[in-house]
């Protein structure tokens, strides 16, 4: 439910009354009308000649003095064509390539299953990190990879089976964020579900209900949750474009040195479902991706990731069984021999400077952050 507010009415500025709900997309994603009506460009950030060397000389110097060689693995979801304030968290191509450019100047980038033998063998070079990316967008194909391949650097994809295809509709959580951003200006009232309010006044409103909504529809029930996304979509009455990878993108990614990972069928919750919901959600994920690219799937990302939260010592047990070699979770830190290969962790500098941006990674690799063994 809609609800119109007189307050937020009296709030706008005098080009925003009256617009309905053209309004939210605008402030979403464009300049008002009484703003410049282009903005420069965004510079893009640099590490210059002498951070690079510091940012490999203390890497190497971790190498020398750790007692065992560690692994970052840097994790990303969509890459984006320009900025967009309810996907935050998502770098834009800008941010994108420095962060690429500073790994391919700075750290040694290697194929994820190639780096886990490395690792094993004891032959791992210092500085290694890998490049991941889950779900399975299609920005990683038409945004990522180009990038990718002007720095010769290789990546793994996590892709959710279910959603490969132009037929196959977008996230559930897109689709939220999606109507978020298109509702008018009032307060969206879900009170009637349990769920609140949410308002939808500005954009940093919008910012916070879209992040409130998902967060609650993670551990829904699927058909709840399905519920609750049709409820809004029917409200926002907009189509989104599709985001999800097609079957041919996964296949050039796969010869364009971009190794396919499995992230489940349909990207539950596996605590959520019962242990034979939860392994046809494993295997028939490595099933499905197989049969589109012709080769063995060996590596697994487990959906959200949480130890403990959002998968357990049983999915743990289902992912061996289904003939994974390894598998990842959303934990902070880097991967050392001694941690159990399918509970790995796998995380993303948060850094917007792209010397503090290195100086995490190297912290990982310092501290080799233990995890389950």
């Amino acid at each position: 439910m809609i609800v119109s507010s007189r307050t937020e009415e009296q709030n706008k500025g005098p080009a925003e009354q009256g617009r309905g709900a053209a309004a939210p997309l605008r402030a979403a994603h464009a300049p008002a009308s009484d703003a410049p009506a282009v903005r420069p460009p965004r510079q893009p950030r640099r590490l210059g000649r002498l951070g690079a060397a510091a940012l490999r000389t203390a890497g190497n110097a971790i190498a020398l003095l750790s007692s065992r060689r560690s692994l970052a693995v840097v994790n990303y979801h969509r890459v984006l064509a320009q900025p967009d304030p309810l996907l935050e968290s998502e770098p834009d191509l800008v941010a994108f390539r420095w962060q690429m450019a500073l790994l391919a100047e700075c750290f040694n980038v290697m194929p994820l299953y190639d780096a886990l033998r490395a690792l094993d063998a004891g032959k791992l070079p210092p500085r290694t990190v890998c490049i991941t990316f889950d779900d399975g967008y299609r920005s990683v194909h038409d945004l990522a990879l180009p990038i990718l391949r002007e720095f010769k650097l290789p990546a793994t994809v996590f892709v959710t089976s279910g959603y490969v295809g132009d037929d196959a509709g977008n996230m559930w959580n897109d689709r939220i964020i999606h109507v978020v951003q298109s509702l008018p200006a009032a307060l969206l009232d879900l009170s009637d579900l349990g769920l609140g309010c949410y308002s939808l006044s500005s954009v940093e409103a919008r910012r916070l209900s879209a992040a409130r909504l998902t967060e609650a529809g993670k551990y829904m029930p699927p058909a709840a949750r399905e519920a609750l996304v049709q409820r809004l979509e029917q409200m926002g009455g907009l189509k989104d474009d599709a985001l999800m990878l097609t079957p041919a993108m996964l296949v050039a990614l796969d010869s364009n040195n971009v190794e396919i990972g499995a992230h489940t069928v349909s990207h539950p919750i596996l605590t959520s479902l019962d242990d034979e919901s939860a392994r046809f959600e494993i295997t028939a994920g490595k099933t499905q991706l197989e049969h589109l690219i012709g080769k063995p799937v060996r590596l697994f990302a487990y959906p959200n990731g949480k130890v403990g939260k959002d998968f357990d010592a049983r999915h743990v047990e289902m992912v061996r069984q289904a003939g994974f070699t390894a598998a990842f979770t959303t934990a902070v830190g880097a991967i050392t021999g001694d941690q159990d290969r399918f509970q790995l962790p796998r995380s993303r500098p948060w850094d917007r400077i792209p010397f503090h941006f290195g100086l995490r990674l190297l912290s990982w690799m310092a501290l080799s952050n233990r995890q389950p063994r």
